[in-house]
């Protein structure tokens, strides 16, 4: 079954736009490891705050894509840009429009 996986994270203050520039780097990597979807964006009331959301073909992939040199290299630009506080939630993808 797709794997579906959403996260927020929130940056330190003025690094948003940063964050946003690192965390879409990445895409065309993202598709050959098995991503069909993507989609960063930001929360206008909150110049903090950035929600991610991603279809996997499969957790697996999803997993993988963590060990990629390129993903590990963006993972490693952001974390000081970043406060530490994450939400994140996981789901098996049934169905919707572009999936």
């Amino acid at each position: 079954m797709t794997y579906g996986y959403v996260n927020s994270m929130r940056t330190r203050p003025g690094h948003r736009d940063e964050v946003v520039a690192i965390l879409l780097e990445g895409g065309d990597g993202l598709r050959a490891a098995g991503c069909h979807l993507y989609a960063v964006g930001v929360v206008e009331d909150d110049p903090d705050l950035i929600r991610v959301c991603e279809i996997w073909e499969s957790r697996e992939h999803h997993d993988r894509s963590l060990h990629l040199p390129e993903t590990r290299a963006a993972i490693a630009r952001a974390m000081p840009l970043l406060t530490g506080e994450f939400a994140s939630q996981e789901m098996a993808v049934v169905g919707g429009l572009g999936v």
